[in-house]
């Protein structure tokens, strides 16, 4: 089982529309976990809302720090923020491989309701997008060198 950690700064959207996803696309094969530098405490309501349209489980998502997985070994580290790729990670990730998915932040969005539901069915499909390609590596048998460089190409490479 893969570990990916999929981090920003406040882990209230998302973060967790990555883990969602991750752990519903990559059952049996990746284990996924969210968490933020500074936590919102709090998952924003539009975020689980967005999930539950496309049938995914919300119930044990929280906001979270990423301190609280100090003892987990983690394989990946993904960074979703748009403004989190130089921020440091905690140094018990040093061994992991890092990954910059860089997206704008779509529940700041200040609008018609639409609008905000669009944005985030937008990051939504971006995620999915890429957590599908990924899982579609063999991942298993690359080096880190590979992944990483596989990995962070993915948000270059939009269709």
């Amino acid at each position: 089982m893969i570990n990916v950690f999929v981090i920003c700064t406040g882990n209230s959207c998302r973060s967790v529309l990555g883990e969602a996803l991750f752990n519903h696309l990559g059952a049996g094969r990746v284990q996924a976990f969210s968490a933020g530098s500074h936590p919102k405490g709090k998952i924003k309501p539009a975020a689980l809302s967005t999930l539950q349209r496309h049938g995914l489980i919300t119930q044990e998502l929280k906001s979270q720090s990423w301190n609280e997985f100090a003892d987990q070994p983690m394989d990946i580290v993904i960074t979703v923020c748009d403004n989190a790729a130089g921020e440091s990670c905690p140094v018990y990730l040093n061994n992991a491989i890092k990954v910059h998915w860089g997206l704008a932040e779509p529940s700041n969005i200040q609008g018609p309701e639409d609008e905000i539901i669009a944005a985030l069915e937008q990051t939504y499909k971006i995620l999915e997008q890429r957590i599908k390609k990924m899982l579609s590596l063999s991942l298993e048998s690359m080096s880190p060198e590979q992944l990483s460089t596989e990995l962070n190409a993915l948000a270059d490479n939009e269709d």
